[in-house]
């Protein structure tokens, strides 16, 4: 069936384009959900008059996919999920997941365009996910997937060394008060022998 996309379809086309799909996708999703309507003379007409309008939008959308992208390519997610031992999940990490993950730092993106390889996401690991931003931009978003456990013991760890590193600087304070202390005892000593023999010769 031959249509006129009617905003932009991830993998499809984008606004105005005139494309051909299986009957059953346009009935089904794109004519229902109004992304699309039948290519017609008439509809063609219209959007004829509408380029204009939408070559300005796509513009914006370009500007605005390159900010975007900067903004991604810079990101990092952590999410922590459940898993054994081995580091194998409890299940898999999933677009929806990566999606609540983004939102969390400010950053709202469609979950469609969202590519995770949920096949190969079943360890904890550092990842790489795809998301499709606009015409053939993709961004790569660095995704680090840790168990619960490792959370945990990266948390003690870290309480840890922040622990040890308060009391070093404690003892280091500590340290340099003495040696403050006795350097100001030592220029009050001789100090008070000059003023022995003075007291004598009365």
């Amino acid at each position: 069936m031959k249509i006129i996309l009617n905003q932009d379809v991830v993998n499809l086309g984008e606004e105005g384009d005139v494309v051909v799909v299986k009957d059953g996708y346009a009935r089904n999703y794109l004519l229902p959900t109004k992304a699309a309507v039948l290519y017609n003379k008439t509809n063609a007409a219209i959007f004829a008059s509408r380029a204009a309008q939408i070559e300005k939008r796509k513009v914006e959308k370009r500007a605005q996919s390159a900010s975007m992208k900067e903004k991604l390519d810079a990101t990092v997610l952590n999410i922590i999920v459940p898993a054994g031992e081995s580091g194998k999940l409890f299940g898999s990490v999933t677009s929806t997941m990566v999606q609540e993950a983004l939102a969390k730092q400010g950053i709202e993106i469609e979950r469609k365009k969202i590519e995770v390889a949920t096949h190969a996401i079943k360890m904890v690991g550092t990842y790489s996910v795809v998301v499709h931003l606009y015409e053939n931009e993709f961004s790569h978003v660095k995704l680090v997937v840790e168990s619960e456990e490792m959370v945990k013991e990266r948390k003690a760890a870290e309480a840890k060394a922040e622990a040890e590193a308060k009391a070093k600087a404690e003892a280091e304070a500590k340290a340099q008060a003495e040696a403050e202390a006795a350097a100001e005892a030592a220029e009050e000593a001789p100090a008070a022998e000059e003023e022995t023999p003075a007291a004598d010769a009365e």
